[in-house]
């Protein structure tokens, strides 16, 4: 029996491991070529495998892209909630948007993956749940640190809410990649995210909005 379960043990990590270097190199493959134009023969050849390893953990081309950018995006909705997590309760949001956008800007293979993703959810209800749900999570984490930081730090009225603001961080978030696809310069990208943000959070300086009233 012991024999056995060690053998289990072996075959889940070498699963385990053989998955994940699929993922890993479907995601060169998808960056490099896009969505559409990618065969299953040539994921497997990225990955050093054969069919059958890839048909033992995915069952389609499809399957495997929606586990990718679900990886992907998963990762970064939690590396945003961390960053935004390290301030005490007076958000400082000079420091918070220096966090978020290094985060963010992760790299252009990451955001072609993800306009990939994108022109296919908008043709697929189904495909693009999964999409919105991930901006939900990405939006979730913002207006949180919003709400905690409220009665210290105020927003802009112009944003309205938390949940606006939030909002309007992530369609900031939207147009410079779109823009950065385009120019491949991703350090003004990450320097012009970084004003955008700060003008939405604040007056448009580097420290909070004042309070009104007394």
């Amino acid at each position: 029996m012991a024999a056995a379960a060690q053998t289990t043990g072996r075959v889940t990590k070498r699963r385990v491991r053989t998955r994940a270097n699929l993922l890993d190199a479907a995601f060169a493959v998808f960056a490099a070529k896009g969505f559409g134009r990618v065969s299953i023969e040539e994921v497997c050849e990225a990955a050093g495998y054969s069919r059958g390893a890839f048909y033992s953990n995915f069952d389609s081309l499809d399957e495997l892209f929606f586990a990718l950018y679900r990886q992907r995006a998963d990762l970064i909705a939690d590396q945003v909630a961390g960053a935004l997590a390290l301030d005490g309760p007076d958000l400082d949001v000079a420091a918070a948007v220096d966090r978020v956008t290094e985060v963010l800007l992760l790299d252009l293979d990451w955001l072609l993956v993800k306009t990939d993703f994108l022109v296919h959810a908008a043709r697929d209800p189904v495909v693009a749940r999964t999409l919105l749900d991930h901006r939900a999570r990405l939006r979730q984490a913002v207006a949180d640190r919003l709400a905690r930081a409220r009665g210290h730090t105020e927003l802009p009225s112009v944003l309205g809410d938390v949940d606006g603001a939030a909002h309007a961080v992530v369609a900031a978030y939207d147009g410079v990649t779109t823009q950065l696809l385009l120019d491949k310069d991703v350090e003004r990208a990450r320097a012009w995210l970084k004003q955008l943000l700060t003008a939405l959070l604040t007056d448009g300086s580097d420290k909070p909005a004042a309070h009104s009233g007394g």
